[in-house]
């Protein structure tokens, strides 16, 4: 019992001492924990120092960098200004530079100021008197300058017809050139510039620049003409077939399409450039800054604005000269009015009248409100004949339509009529193509103020592309409807149209559901189109008159207003249609060549501004590199000095 005890006590004892034992172990691994821990948080709160040292490291890195290139450019863009080899071109005195500012002329300088006009002298008044000339002589002698029209219209197109159809190609070439070559990424307005306009802003103003009278005047005519009389590119195609009906639509794509926009992109790119990046005035004169310097606030200079000035004013006048002759034939189908001369000359001083009225309004409260009222109700119109008209036939024909236009383009764009003797393309190509180039500076100038920060290459792509495709749209849905009214049997469009272009519209829409209202609407639509042109038109004008001065005085802007419909009545005096063909064709020859230059001027100016861009991103390359491979020095150094401290 004793010994039970004892073994007991024993027991109890190293029990006692297993737990004294483990409570020191357990103290023990406690403080080891404890200990660990805190040298864990210690080593968590280093590193996280180290972190946040690292990333203010790299910040100030950071810093420093952007300091060095931010100088470096600054450094590396006034060098390569200084050093780039001056413009040889064309110059009589190789001499001059770009960026060259002796001799350099504020816009407006030399401009004569009186009685509310402020204009360049020799731009404005040798233009007034050629103009004042032409208005006297077709006035006096209305016969004579009917035959004299034809007979010049008859010789350029049939003997210049080539060049034409030569200019218009060159112009897309050299448009897909610019976009996709070195100088695609050139930015309008400097390297830094934004755009002033979101893309569906910028859209909707270029889609505004396409949408005018000639659409509404050729949207139904053209397609009609052609139906019945297909283009002799085509063969031997019966006419108001459905091959006429292909044909017809296509040779209409052809003269709305590719080839317009490729010369309105090149001259507002031209006028945007020069502008924008180079400070100089906003004329056609300042484009041609590589080739003569500042010769261009000279004679050489003057001419070229004089040129531009009449090129613009014939190409509005043919505009308004259509719109007009459309007013009437509307006005003739719902209230009877006589188609004449004496009646078109008079629509043409009243909505003159309107014009000046908007022109008094300024251009907020004046063209800016009417362009967005009649854009949206040309969207309306369109869509309305849409709905009304054979829907499926228009969209099918649409998809067909582009498609056979993509197949022929290159054969549409080079036919020449060699093998035929006839002047087909006198009437159609080429007075298209010399109408776009009469009015690429109206046009132009309109792009170039809205597409600041754009690059090259989404300037042309969007210049060249979105407006076509509207363009097409809208002759698919009013040729379309016409084609299907004659080929259904459901009326003689063609009979109407060959008597009189002008009722082309009316003479379709009087088919449809709604006729009457869909002709007020066509009616309001062109009056508002000569309305704007006019008043956009004087605005175009009016810069080229005062020497690219953006703020010329109202009484200037009503004078040219009325320029315009006084130069369109009188072209319709002179000879009606063939008057304005003629007018658009003699300025457009020489306005071509013009164009022309403008291609090699924007390749120079173009050049040099490249040269600089690669420049300063060569220098900043090595700025760069050395900031990079100094930091990466100073890393190692620290990193040795650290080693040697930790071996110490």
């Amino acid at each position: 019992m004793e010994e039970e005890r004892k073994r007991l006590k024993e027991e109890e004892r190293k029990l006692k001492e297993e737990e004294k034992e483990l409570k020191k172990g357990y103290e023990e691994k406690k403080k080891e924990l404890t200990k660990q821990k805190r040298e864990e948080e210690k080593r968590l709160k280093e590193e996280e120092k180290r972190l946040k040292e690292e990333k203010r490291q790299e910040i100030l890195s950071k810093r420093a960098l952007a300091k060095k290139l931010k100088k470096a450019e600054v450094e590396a863009r006034k060098k390569a200004i200084k050093e780039r080899p001056p413009f040889k071109g064309l110059q009589i005195k190789p001499t001059a530079s770009l960026f060259d500012e002796s001799g350099m002329e504020e816009p407006g300088e030399n401009n004569w100021e009186g009685f509310g006009f402020d204009i360049h002298p020799q731009v404005t008044l040798l233009s007034s008197v050629l103009l004042v000339i032409f208005i006297a002589m077709t006035l006096i002698y209305p016969a004579q300058a009917e035959a004299v029209f034809q007979s010049t219209l008859n010789f350029i197109t049939s003997n210049f017809g080539w060049f034409f159809v030569m200019v218009a190609n060159i112009f897309i070439v050299a448009a897909l050139v610019f976009a996709f070559g070195k100088f695609g990424n050139i930015k309008i307005g400097g390297h830094d510039a934004q755009p002033e306009f979101s893309k569906v802003g910028w859209y909707a103003m270029l889609m505004s620049a396409g949408m005018g009278i000639g659409l509404m005047f050729w949207s139904v005519g053209e397609p009609i003409l052609h139906l019945n009389t297909p283009s002799p590119m085509f063969g031997s195609i019966e006419p108001n077939s459905a091959k006429a009906a292909q044909a017809s639509m296509v040779t209409t794509f052809y003269h709305w399409g590719i080839h317009p926009w490729a010369i309105y992109s090149i001259v507002g790119l031209g006028l945007a450039f020069f502008a924008f990046n180079r400070g100089l005035p906003l004329t056609i004169r300042s484009i041609f800054y590589p080739l003569i310097g500042n010769k261009i606030y000279g004679f050489w200079g003057n001419m070229i604005d004089v040129l531009s000035v009449l090129a613009t004013l014939t190409g509005l006048a043919t505009s308004l000269g259509l719109g007009v002759t459309q007013i009437n034939g509307g006005l003739n189908y719902l209230f009877g009015l006589s188609i004449n001369t004496a009646t078109q000359v008079i629509l043409i001083a009243v909505i003159t009248g309107f014009a000046t009225i908007s022109v008094v309004l300024g251009l907020d409260g004046g063209v800016k409100k009417l362009s967005e009222i009649n854009m949206g109700l040309a969207g309306i119109f369109m869509l309305l004949v849409l709905i009304l008209g054979p829907t499926v036939y228009i969209l099918n024909g649409l998809s067909q339509y582009i498609g056979y236009y993509i197949a022929k383009f290159s054969e549409l764009s080079m036919w020449t009529e060699t093998f035929r003797d006839t002047n087909w393309q006198g009437g159609w190509t080429i007075f298209y193509w010399a109408w776009w180039i009469s009015w690429s500076p109206f046009v132009g100038m309109f792009i170039a103020r809205v597409s600041k920060g754009r690059t090259v290459r989404e300037f042309i792509l969007g210049v060249m592309l979105f407006p076509t495709l509207v363009s097409f749209l809208w002759m698919s849905v009013f040729g379309s409807t016409a084609i299907n009214i004659q080929l259904t049997g459901v009326a003689d469009i063609v009979s109407a149209v060959e008597i009189d272009a002008s009722i082309a519209l009316f003479a379709m829409l009087e088919n449809l559901p709604m006729a009457r209202f869909l002709s007020v609407i066509g009616i309001i639509l062109v009056t508002v189109f000569f309305v704007t042109s006019s008043d956009s038109g004087s605005l175009v004008v009016d810069h080229l008159t005062s020497g690219g001065k953006l703020d010329s005085p109202v009484p200037q802007r009503v004078f040219w207003a009325c320029m315009e419909g006084v130069v369109a009545a009188t072209l319709l005096i002179g000879g009606g249609l063939i008057a304005l063909q003629t007018a658009t064709v003699i300025t457009g020859l020489p306005f071509a060549v013009i164009l022309l230059l403008i291609i090699y001027s924007l390749y120079q100016g173009f050049n040099q501004e490249f040269e600089v861009e690669e420049a300063v991103r060569m220098r900043l390359k090595q700025v760069e590199e050395k900031h990079i491979l100094t930091e990466a020095i100073s890393e190692v150094v620290v990193d040795d000095a650290l080693e040697e401290e930790f071996k110490e």
